[in-house]
């Protein structure tokens, strides 16, 4: 339920872009249904998740400024914003703490070298760097439309990848840990 609920927003506004052709509207409409979802979210599991709240906020205020400007290039920047804080997240994680942040989230469930962890830290890191690159090609290169498919598809589809290489990788180089429920069994 929380997967379907993570990705209704992007589904609708790109059902409405199709519907109306018109990234402003879609945009309008993207704004209520972000608020709507992860209030969905906190009443579903109590919480709600830091980069949800970030993502949140990036589609009230560059989604705000495309509606109320009539621009619709604020929120074709959120995704490449978006992105690049996440990768100096990973990467300031380096800095600040003892564990790189995909350590501190998957650290739980895997066991990898301290090595290992920071070399897929890095890996998220360029992922990050690339998609906000390829998300601004698409939006200054290809027509609104193209980039309305690219950045549900588009994005989506690399982040899927992404993750398949990312699980292979860990695969191949990590263990499991087991959790007390598990140990119990």
């Amino acid at each position: 339920m929380k997967l379907l609920l993570d990705f209704l927003p992007i589904l609708i506004f790109f059902a409405v872009y199709k519907v109306t052709g018109d990234l402003i509207t879609a945009t309008a409409v993207l704004i209520p249904v972000t608020i709507l979802q992860v209030g969905a979210v906190y009443v579903l599991t109590k919480k709600v998740e830091k980069m949800a709240l970030v993502t949140l906020g990036f589609v009230v205020v560059l989604g705000g400024l495309t509606v109320a400007l009539n621009d619709g290039w604020f929120i074709m920047w959120k995704p490449t914003i978006v992105n690049w804080l996440f990768a100096l997240a990973f990467l300031g994680s380096h800095f600040i703490g003892e564990r790189p942040l995909v350590e501190r989230l998957l650290g739980h469930a895997i066991g990898l070298q301290h090595a290992q962890w920071v070399a897929l830290s890095y890996a998220w890191v360029i992922f990050f760097v690339a998609s906000g690159i390829l998300n601004l090609i698409v939006a200054y290169q290809f027509s609104e439309n193209v980039w309305v498919n690219f950045k549900l598809f588009g994005l989506l589809g690399l982040t899927f990848v992404f993750l398949i290489a990312q699980g292979v990788w860990i695969s191949r180089h990590g263990t499991e840990i087991e959790s007390n429920d598990q140990a119990e069994s």
